[in-house]
């Protein structure tokens, strides 16, 4: 017999917007210049007949989730808007109840099918990986997760255990979850605060004479004006992957620059990430750069706190590239590759000792893969896909939920603030950044909590 508690999708709305960037961004060899934003309204009804409406949103970034050589940018970018199109037309036809944990996992099995149609129907080159589908599939899961604490009067997360989900963790994990279920990996309230990194991409200015024309908009337009601007503590540096000497370059640049502007603030401690993009040849190419940089600046080796996926995301095909002796170095956290409980255990496998979370692969994935990383004792993070608006809220909801994130990246004020308007207003703790923080207590509201 199904809880009281459960719910039945009555209606789901999909809308768009798109926003230009106000500055290019560059990862990965890729340049990105503007964003598709997915929204999606989910109406949703419990037994006892109350109604209440769920909202999800997600850039649909497909520079990040389908990079190919075989199909174009503007036709990746409208499959996975297809791909979205159909998982909400397919959840509209959903006729079983649910919590949101079991009602998005039996959505997921159609992911497949909708994918085979569409690669047909487009003629495709290559089939839509499984990432993409994900990033496509998002909105949706966050609306209806959004929802269901709306129709309840509740905070999502608050409604997580046993009272409201059939099945424990065992069913969506293995047997050495059997009893558990996502409200011993989550917090009933946000923790107050979290520390924000700052992106500093391939091709952003560290100082002023490497402005070739300033923007004039009133926001920083060098590393050093946005440390003092935001307060800001935590910074990830984009790095090129495949030139050694450049990488070394980069980061001692950043140390340099950010040791100015934090002497100038009376900040002594701040901290990095290091983001090769996937685009390192192989582990040794990490142990290169630590010992370089150790040899060349040696207190920015100090300040990284992780490392993000070095090597090729397809984990199966390059087998070789294990992160074993890197990760006794520091923290090696699987990014791109997390596409399920399987990659998971893999990345363990082949060295890997972190991990990190995206709300773009779905608030559920999301949930499950953190209380997963928690019970192996592996660092965790969560990450940004320039997320902006209700993304980057669903985002920070997220970390502010689950107790070991370490902190929150968030680069949607850099390079796109056009997308934070009104928004801002709302929360301004969330996006008026003053010490380097993002105030997650003002997120405590019914459904995901904004």
């Amino acid at each position: 017999m199904s809880p009281a508690t459960d719910v039945y999708i009555r209606d789901v709305r999909t809308f768009q917007q798109r926003f230009d960037y106000r500055v290019p961004i560059k990862f990965g060899g890729r340049v990105v210049v503007d964003v598709l934003l997915l929204d999606v309204e989910v109406e949703l009804e419990t037994a006892g007949g109350r109604r209440a409406v769920g909202r999800g949103s997600m850039p649909m970034g497909n520079a990040w989730a389908w990079p190919s050589a075989a199909v174009p940018g503007d036709q990746t970018l409208a499959a996975m808007v297809a791909f979205a199109e159909c998982c909400a037309e397919d959840a509209r036809r959903f006729r079983s109840c649910g919590h949101p944990l079991e009602i998005t996992h039996e959505l997921s099995q159609r992911h497949a099918a909708i994918n085979d149609k569409l690669t047909r129907d487009r003629s495709l080159a290559e089939p839509m990986p499984r990432l993409a589908q994900l990033v496509a599939a998002s909105p949706l899961e966050a609306a209806l997760h959004d929802g269901y604490g709306k129709v309840h009067q509740a905070n999502s997360y608050q409604l997580l255990g046993a009272e409201y989900v059939q099945r424990d963790l065992s069913h969506y994990l293995t047997a050495e979850f059997a009893g558990e279920y996502l409200d011993r990996y989550t917090l009933a309230e946000p923790k107050p605060a979290i520390p924000l990194y700052h992106l500093v991409g391939a091709l952003d200015p560290l100082t002023e004479a490497e402005l070739p024309k300033r923007l004039g908009d009133g926001l920083p337009e060098t590393l050093g004006e946005w440390i003092g601007y935001n307060g800001l503590t935590h910074l990830k540096i984009k790095l090129a992957g495949d030139n050694l000497a450049w990488d070394v370059d980069r980061v001692s640049a950043v140390e340099q620059v950010a040791a100015e502007a934090q002497a100038a603030r009376g900040c002594r401690a701040w901290n990095y990430s290091l983001d090769f993009n996937e685009r390192c040849p192989n582990v040794q190419y990490v142990l290169d750069f630590l010992a370089k940089l150790q040899e060349q600046s040696p207190h920015a080796l100090d300040r990284v706190q992780y490392i993000e996926q070095p090597t090729h995301r397809d984990l199966r095909a390059f087998p070789e590239n294990r992160m074993h002796a890197a990760a006794r170095i520091k923290p090696v956290v699987i990014d791109e590759s997390l596409i399920d409980f399987e990659s998971l255990q893999l990345a363990r496998e082949q060295g890997y000792s972190g991990v990190a979370l995206k709300a773009c692969k779905g608030h559920s994935e999301a949930l499950l893969m953190g209380a997963a990383a928690q019970k192996y004792n592996l660092f965790l993070c969560v990450q940004d896909l320039t997320c902006i608006g209700a993304s980057f809220l669903h985002s920070a909801s997220l970390a502010a939920r689950i107790p070991t994130i370490a902190a929150i990246e968030g680069n949607g004020r850099q390079y796109c603030p056009a997308g934070n308007r009104g928004w801002d207003d709302r929360f301004p703790g969330m996006f008026r950044i003053t010490d380097g923080t993002v105030a997650t207590s003002e997120l405590r509201g019914h459904g995901l909590g904004f």
